[in-house]
């Protein structure tokens, strides 16, 4: 700014010296020329410092120093802050390779396989050890690579959709192993990015397969045991009447009728296990739906029109709440109302000893914004000791139940990805949420 100034009063001068007599302003010519190159100079060091910052930031030479000691004191402080520039700049690259290096440390300690790569070449960016274990292959470059080592496992997680997870078999030389893989995309500086993880889940699936077919052999077994030993028991009393009928120490006529109602309770009894058997059978033959997009409050239509006169004859009041009119699902709508009416029914049975006997039938999005239709009725509620029970095929606690309606809402539900969940507080109520 003095120099600016400087050189305006000496242009003014000029101007004077020119209107008097112009030889008397040739120094000052002199003295202007000398201030204008004053200025470029200024102007090209300033340019020069700050083109030397350029380069330290572009070849990431942050160990060079400004030199503050020496110079006039504008360079001087532009100096100062260039240095503070890089030692920020060196700061924050300090701390996101501590950072690199601690996530590189937790990603190859972790026992989920991590697979990195871009979506438009398919160049891997990071493939863990735990991943080169699972699957039993060295260290790739490219994604694509991966069709030539194990194509069924490459198509399997080319057909994987974003933010999804499914359990995949890989099959090795030791034998086969399944694995749960979960898919995301991100994008970093415009590049999109695929980030894929695998965990073995083979021992505890096992585990959870052992559990549930031992509570299923559980239940079988109690029930078939309910139908056996009274047969068994009939039996022999049928067997010792007929031998007293052949050594005739009982007079015939008086056994018949007796003989006759054993035969009739053995009959009974066997065409109950048949029926038993062919409820299991069914159960597992749903394996297929007829997906639509279907209306919530057109369900809830039909729903409330089919049950309302059960509901009615009961003096049970359903109530039905829908915030969203035009909610839908993504469904098989006729197994959807069997999984309803089924949990309508076992909310009449639980609010049948009510004074005022109330189900609820709603749905609503939850927090992830995904359909959740709930049936909620103010009945006994669930013992905590059977609530783990409710869902295992044939398990009931009512005397004339075949444990055969939760079991087969579950796995309807299974099929559409879902799940069914049961919420309850004894002596208030129960609600069954279906999540799709």
């Amino acid at each position: 700014m003095l120099q600016v100034l400087l050189l305006v009063a000496v242009l003014c001068g000029l101007a004077c010296c020119i209107s008097i007599e112009w030889w008397y302003g040739l120094l000052l010519i002199l003295l202007v020329l000398y201030q204008c190159h004053r200025l470029v100079t200024l102007n090209r060091r300033l340019w020069l410092e700050f083109r030397q910052l350029v380069e330290t930031v572009r070849y990431r030479d942050f160990s060079r120093r400004f030199d503050t000691r020496n110079g006039a004191a504008y360079l001087r402080q532009m100096r100062e802050g260039m240095n503070e520039i890089c030692d920020t700049i060196t700061a924050v690259n300090r701390e996101k390779e501590m950072q690199y290096q601690y996530l590189q440390k937790i990603i190859e300690l972790v026992d989920t396989g991590i697979l990195s790569y871009r979506l438009d070449s398919g160049e891997v960016l990071w493939m863990n050890q735990s991943l080169k274990n699972l699957l039993g292959i060295p260290i790739i470059k490219n994604f694509h690579a991966l069709r030539r080592r194990n194509e069924p496992l490459f198509e399997h997680l080319q057909s994987l959709g974003n933010e999804r997870s499914t359990v995949i078999p890989i099959t090795r030389d030791n034998g086969q192993s399944k694995v749960l893989v979960a898919a995301g995309t991100f994008t970093m500086q415009e590049i999109q990015y695929r980030l894929l993880a695998f965990q073995n889940v083979n021992e505890a699936l096992d585990e959870a397969e052992s559990k549930a077919w031992q509570r299923l052999l559980n239940v079988m077994t109690h029930e078939i045991m309910n139908s056996v030993a009274p047969i068994s028991s009939l039996a022999g009393t049928l067997k010792n009447l007929l031998a007293k009928i052949r050594d005739k120490s009982i007079r015939t006529e008086s056994v018949v009728e007796d003989i006759e109602l054993g035969i009739d309770t053995i009959m009974r009894r066997s065409q109950g296990l048949l029926s038993f058997a062919e409820t299991y059978r069914n159960l597992s033959r749903i394996t297929e739906l007829n997906i639509s997009r279907v209306q919530v409050s057109s369900l809830f239509e039909h729903i409330s029109q089919l049950m309302l006169p059960s509901l009615t004859q009961k003096n049970i009041d359903l109530e039905v709440i829908l915030k969203d009119p035009l909610m839908d699902i993504e469904a098989d709508s006729s197994l959807i109302e069997q999984v309803l009416i089924n949990l309508i029914l076992n909310s009449i049975e639980a609010v049948k000893e009510k004074p005022e006997p109330h189900i609820i039938l709603s749905a609503a999005l939850n927090v992830n914004k995904r359909p959740v239709i709930r049936v909620t009725d103010n009945g006994a509620g669930i013992p905590d000791e059977v609530m783990d029970k409710i869902f295992i095929p044939f398990f009931s606690t009512r005397k004339n139940g075949n444990g055969i309606g939760l079991s087969l809402c579950k796995q309807i539900m299974m099929l559409h990805h879902g799940n069914i969940q049961a919420q309850t507080v004894v002596s208030e109520g129960t609600s069954f949420c279906l999540l799709f």
